[in-house]
């Protein structure tokens, strides 16, 4: 293991906050030093000084082994928290240092919970860095280091293997850095398009660019305290529920598409189950809501639960109708949607549609082969023939995921926190979706959540957006080396 790999490409990660944050102080500067310029100056330099010092003490080239790019993820994501909640501190207001904490993981994990009571008081600047560190967390942060690391050091195939999941790198056909072009390019063509057609709609630039930034990241940050519902525009509600569905596909998909201008990537058996599960699930929410819900209009009621279908699913979180006054079947299928999420290669957390396609599959095959027990049953999807190695490691991740959060929910009940909102919460948490259900739900925040649970929450966010493994790995390590 080389601690000076590592610090390397954590400096590499911290300069990348730094980046950010300084655009954030630009746009202080351009709205005449708003409240925001101090907090994110000094947080800016000691970001970018913490960054800088690994380039004056570590020289020459550094190899990277397995263990090495184990910690580099995991230490990159804890630092960026750390590093990421200092204007929050600096500013004060709503953000103690547990709230400071909880807001700084829910943005680059981009599950979008908030402790914010009043988001439209804070400045633009720290808006736009609330809205960053999704941008940021949305690819990983490794993936903006593998945009800098050279294509012929060994860091970079190693790191792009432990950053992308088994199901995942499976849907690619590029080499490692490759890999990383494909992911920006997609990434940032869906923010700028986003953000124009927003603009278009009639948000103004920057609350174009801050939902952008939460949309492809798959986030949900708005820069208003009732999120999409503040526009009451049915053009802005079409737009956004668009690009969250596209944000949550994998993103070689998207990339295919476009690059041989063919629907062709899109038939693909993952994308059309994830499609197909937004359609049912949009179809039940509607009638519910149409017959026990209240609504007068079919119209109105498939659009909104489309809408929060589509947020849930792709762990977005955007709030364009308050489901605390919703019927308890759509809240029960909204959690099942947090549950499930999107596709493996976007942006989103959660259990992802590829893994549930492939357990639905394997149980499908395995009733078939009680019936016809000397037949021979492969689990493919589409022409690819899954090995025993993969279908164990999917099961073994949806238990490891229900286990994590069975065992939170526990803790969350012991702190005495209503059950609606503990099994919501926590759900909403792991599958880095945001909002939960009731006084957590789309219009609801987690400001008075106790302390110790608001911390239980974003270790359930990290866990989450880095998909298991690799925290257990690196905890793992550290126990063999103390034995």
């Amino acid at each position: 293991m080389s601690i000076k790999t590592i610090s390397i490409n954590i400096g590499k990660a911290l300069l990348i906050n730094a980046l950010f944050m300084f655009i954030a102080i630009l746009i202080s500067l351009y709205e005449g030093g708003d409240s925001g310029l101090t907090p994110l100056t000094i947080s800016f330099c000691v970001t970018f000084i913490t960054g800088m010092f690994p380039f004056i003490f570590v020289k020459g080239k550094q190899e990277t082994s397995l263990a090495s790019g184990y910690l580099t993820i995991v230490l990159s994501w804890l630092l960026s928290f750390i590093f990421g909640m200092l204007p929050y501190v600096l500013w004060g207001g709503e953000f103690t240092l547990i709230n400071a904490w909880f807001e700084s993981v829910s943005g680059y994990t981009t599950t979008g919970s908030t402790i914010l009571n009043d988001i439209e008081s804070l400045p633009k600047s720290i808006l736009f860095w609330r809205s960053s560190t999704h941008f940021i967390g949305g690819l990983g942060v490794i993936v903006f280091l593998l945009m800098i690391i050279p294509d012929n050091n060994p860091a970079k195939l190693k790191l792009t293997h432990l950053e992308f999941s088994a199901l995942s790198k499976e849907g690619y056909k590029y080499k490692s850095g490759t890999t990383a072009k494909v992911m920006i390019t997609v990434y940032a063509g869906l923010a700028l398009t986003e953000s124009l057609l927003l603009w278009a709609a009639g948000m103004s630039l920057f609350d174009a660019v801050n939902h952008a930034f939460s949309t492809v990241a798959t986030g949900g940050f708005s820069t208003r305290n009732t999120s999409i519902m503040y526009y009451d525009s049915i053009a802005i509600d079409i737009i956004i529920t668009v690009f969250m569905a596209l944000s949550a596909m994998h993103f070689g998909v998207i990339f295919a598409t476009f690059a041989q201008r063919s629907l062709k990537p899109l038939k693909n058996p993952v994308t059309r189950y994830y499609l197909s599960v937004i359609a049912i699930f949009s179809i039940i929410i509607t009638l519910s809501l149409k017959f026990q819900g209240g609504y007068d209009s079919w119209g109105n009621a498939l659009l909104d639960s489309t809408f929060q279908t589509v947020s849930y699913i792709t762990t977005t979180g955007f709030g364009q109708a308050d489901n605390a006054l919703w019927p308890l079947l759509a809240n029960t299928i909204l959690l099942f949607a947090a549950f499930h999420c999107g596709c493996s290669g976007s942006t989103t957390g959660g259990i992802k549609a590829d893994r549930m396609y492939i357990s639905l599959k394997v149980i499908y095959n395995d009733f078939k082969k009680r019936l016809h027990p000397s037949s021979l049953f492969r689990t493919k999807v589409g022409s690819r023939v899954l090995g025993d190695e993969t279908i164990s490691s999917v099961f073994l991740y949806i238990v490891l995921y229900i286990f994590i959060t069975l065992l939170s929910f526990i803790i969350i009940l012991i702190c005495g926190v209503d059950i609606g909102d503990a099994f919501s919460g926590t759900v909403a948490s792991i599958g880095n979706v945001g909002p939960g259900t009731g006084s957590i739900g789309t219009m609801g925040n987690y400001a008075a959540m106790p302390a110790v649970v608001k911390f239980v929450f974003t270790i359930d966010m990290f866990f989450g957006r880095v998909e298991i493994f690799p925290i257990l790995i690196v905890i793992s390590m550290f126990f063999k080396r103390s034995k």
